[in-house]
């Protein structure tokens, strides 16, 4: 058993949590003061969003994320930065018979718009998420088609960015796998993401399934040196916590743990 971790922090989430607590940093200057306390706690790695100063909502504002970016980068922490590109694919289905009377929380816009701010700033990791799927009980979507997915991994690749594969369920999986073997992807990270309606359960079935699917070439050594794999269970943010902690477990195929740092740059070339 590989007993040495990586502790990722993410610091705001994606969903609603302001309305869950006080306690969950909305301005720039709260959420990069968020990533160095997670910082100077032991986490390798935090992993951003931003949201509207005004309102607590989320949002895709690149200076939002670039001021964040800038405040961590000014602070005495060696930390890995990991940036959402996630947001953008949510789409909130009308009710009843009118499905195309799309909801309020509906955020949908191209692959390429999801990448603005990676574009712009360069972390060391950014987010993929890899596949559709049905998020919660109402009519929300997660919207992440095969030739969406095969456009922002081109794009990351092209920027140099480590890609951070969020695996919902099992078919996000194979569809990851398959981007690695058509050559999009260069070395990436997979987190599996347990636990969220309604995608894949979280329970140790589940869990080994993937990860003994992770362990099965899905590339040829000509093509992907070593496919890194991240392993988590992904649990319901319990504010009024300051921070959601997430133990991981990150390796690459060869069995070896890698001690990352921003200096390093994660593999970037």
């Amino acid at each position: 058993m590989n007993h040495d971790v990586i502790i990722t922090c993410a610091l705001t989430g994606a969903g609603d949590t302001v309305a869950k607590s006080h306690l969950v940093p909305i301005t720039p200057a709260q959420i990069a003061a968020a990533a160095v306390e997670a910082a100077k706690a032991g986490a390798t790695v935090v992993h951003c969003h931003v949201r509207d100063p005004q309102t607590g909502r989320f949002s895709r504002d690149v200076e939002l994320y670039r001021e964040v970016m800038q405040r961590i980068r000014e602070a005495d922490v060696d930390i890995i930065v990991n940036l959402t590109a996630g947001m953008g694919g949510d789409l909130e289905i009308g009710p009843g018979e009118s499905p195309m009377e799309f909801g309020p929380g509906t955020d949908l816009i191209g692959p390429l718009e999801r990448l603005a701010h990676i574009e712009a700033l360069l972390p060391e990791i950014c987010t993929l998420d890899c596949g559709t799927l049905n998020f919660g009980d109402g009519n929300a979507i997660y919207v992440s088609t095969p030739a969406q997915l095969r456009a922002g991994a081109k794009r990351i690749t092209e920027l140099g960015v480590k890609a951070e594969l969020e695996i919902f369920d099992t078919g996000h999986l194979w569809f990851a796998k398959q981007m690695i073997k058509e050559g999009l992807l260069d070395d990436p990270l997979f987190q599996l993401c347990l636990g969220i309606p309604w995608g894949a359960p979280a329970d140790t079935g589940t869990m080994k399934a993937m990860v003994d699917n992770l362990r099965k070439p899905c590339c040829s050594a000509a093509t992907c040196g070593s496919v890194w794999k991240t392993t988590c269970t992904w649990t319901k943010a319990c504010w009024p916590a300051t921070a959601n902690w997430s133990s991981v477990q990150w390796r690459s195929s060869a069995g070896l743990v890698h001690a990352c740092s921003r200096r390093l740059k994660v593999g970037q070339k």
